[in-house]
């Protein structure tokens, strides 16, 4: 009666705020404007098809890209083993409390959409919007161009582009629960093959291959440790943006989880030993073995030598001569995990745009499968064009960067807004630790990496303006889809008011539980897991209660 009474309370609240106070309405200005909403139609949506195994992986490795085996060795180079280090640690730091911040919301209310829904749900419809496309426009597909060019340079690097669509476009158009598959075991690879490098690594460092000294502490001793200066210790934080992106994929895939409630708490979990396991110690392995002096270290990255990679290159020393080819194979299957999670999110957020209004209409639909086919067909062309256009202009940062730091504001506003309707925070299945300080953490420290990246950016020898708008141009769109979206907002939806009013956030649509049912909800699954442990154990009690509710009940 309790839970009742507060959902009943939740939507008398929501429904209390009339159009005239919020202008025209979103739903209206919606349907009415420009961009057109599609309204739920049953069986047309996506399907709840993956496992928890499947988030799990994805949190742990799936996002694991070319960053880590081709661009980590950079860091150690520019700035040393400490910088490395301490950028690295730093970041993942960073990247962990936008998980925590993100999960905490996305294991509530898990929709495809993850932070763009939030954002126009609990801040404005012009920052969903913006983080919508700006989340869009995101790829790694230029990385798998100059990874196949190892084996043959026959082909141009948009030849490889399409050679790696079309089977990760046909994956995509079957089911969601083979996207899972997929990620799963091209994770696991990626997974394999970090731990090897870390063992093979230690061993070889402390003197483990015979014939090869290890070089120990070698490497951080005599002021080799930070080198550069603060521009080449900001740098470094270019190359651990690059091997974190991606690491917010679990809660765009929690749109689809089969028990996100369970799911996305898991992975938040496992994305902290992620970032120690698969981070923390592949630089220090790199820092260890390799000194910063070795020209290896910067060929990996600037001239996209596989056989320079620090993976590669620790192998080979530690006495394994196909090293090379093998490296290379993981790297290909990094590239395809890549571009198949790029896949994914990319079509998810363009099918929750359309849902919210801020896309044409027929990006909403799906088949019976649950697949939005046709955000899918666009998103190969736009690939395409994009790994031209990331050619010319380079990839810049700024764009996570600004997704995360918008993540930190969404997570203020949503605990602000929960409080105020007088819901109870142990309804939520994931629950913040230190609140606030872990959102005002993330946008602080993203708003300081913006300075350190503009700083290194004008420092950088020689100066190149290239440099300085391929870091920031990432920031130029945002302002430009924020400030389009408010003045079409105000001209075109004339809505008196540009952010959502507090009692007109909506906390019920989507949410996995009502209000108060929350508690219910776990007693019943620890009841079930507890029985199920007991029938494990006592096969013949098992039997019993089975004979029991068969012949009685």
């Amino acid at each position: 009666m309790a839970s009742q009474s507060v959902v009943e309370k939740t939507r008398t609240t929501i429904s209390s705020v009339s159009k005239d106070e919020y202008g025209s309405g979103d739903s209206a200005s919606a349907e009415n404007g420009f961009w057109g909403k599609l309204r739920a139609v049953e069986g047309n949506d996506v399907k709840r098809g993956m496992q928890s195994r499947h988030l799990m992986m994805i949190a742990i490795g799936g996002t694991i890209g070319t960053g880590i085996f081709l661009s980590a060795g950079s860091a150690v180079s520019l700035a040393g083993p400490g910088s490395a280090l301490l950028s690295y640690f730093v970041v993942g730091l960073f990247v962990y409390t936008v998980v925590i911040t993100l999960g905490e919301m996305s294991s509530m209310y898990p929709v495809s959409g993850a932070f763009s829904i939030f954002g126009a749900r609990f801040v404005s419809p012009a920052l969903g919007f913006t983080l919508g496309w700006n989340y869009w426009l995101q790829c790694e597909l230029t990385a798998a161009a100059v990874i196949l060019q190892f084996w043959t340079d026959r082909l141009q690097p948009w030849h490889w582009a399409i050679i790696i669509i079309v089977p990760v476009f046909a994956l995509q158009l079957i089911h969601v629960r083979v996207y899972g598959e997929s990620e799963y075991w091209f994770a696991m690879v990626k997974v394999l093959m970090i731990v090897l490098f870390i063992i093979v690594g230690l061993i070889f460092d402390w003197g483990g291959v015979k014939g090869h000294p290890g070089p120990g502490l070698s490497n951080f001793h005599n002021g080799q440790a930070f080198i550069g200066g603060f521009a080449s210790f900001a740098q470094t934080f270019v190359f651990a943006f690059f091997s974190f992106g991606g690491i917010e994929l679990v809660a765009v895939a929690a749109g689809e989880s089969a028990k996100p409630y369970k799911a996305v708490p898991r992975a938040i979990k496992a994305t902290f030993f992620r970032i120690i396991l698969f981070y923390i110690l592949t630089i220090l392995t790199i820092g260890l073995c390799i000194n910063n002096s070795d020209p290896t270290l910067l060929s990996a990255a600037f001239d996209s030598d596989v056989t320079a990679s620090p993976v590669t290159v620790v192998f080979v020393r530690a006495g394994f001569g196909a090293a090379a080819h093998v490296v290379n194979a993981v790297l290909l299957t990094a590239v395809l995990s890549a571009t198949n999670s790029c896949f994914y999110a990319s079509s998810r957020m363009l099918l929750s745009l359309a849902r919210s209004g801020h896309a044409p209409r027929v990006f909403g639909w799906v088949n019976s499968r649950g697949v939005p086919v046709l955000p899918c067909c666009k998103l190969s062309l736009a690939f395409s064009c994009l790994t031209f256009l990331t050619t010319i202009w380079g990839e810049g940062i700024a764009s996570p960067l600004l997704v995360w730091t918008s993540i930190g504001l969404i997570s203020l506003c949503f605990r602000q807004a929960y409080k105020a309707h007088g819901l109870l925070l142990s309804d939520l299945p994931y629950r913040q630790p230190f609140y606030p300080v872990l959102p005002i953490g993330v946008i602080t420290l993203g708003t300081l990496m913006f300075i350190a990246q503009g700083y290194a950016a004008v420092r950088q020898e020689p100066f190149e303006a290239r440099n300085v708008v391929a870091t920031y141009i990432g920031v130029a769109l945002y302002i430009i889809l924020y400030s389009g979206y408010t003045l079409y907002e105000k001209f075109i939806l004339k809505q008196k008011y540009h952010f959502v009013p507090t009692a007109g956030i909506d906390f019920v649509t989507d949410a996995v539980w009502s209000p108060g049912e929350g508690a219910m909800i776990r007693e019943q699954d620890l009841r079930r897991r507890k029985e199920k442990v007991l029938s494990e154990s006592q096969p013949g009690l098992a039997r019993g209660k089975a004979w029991i509710k068969r012949h009685i009940y």
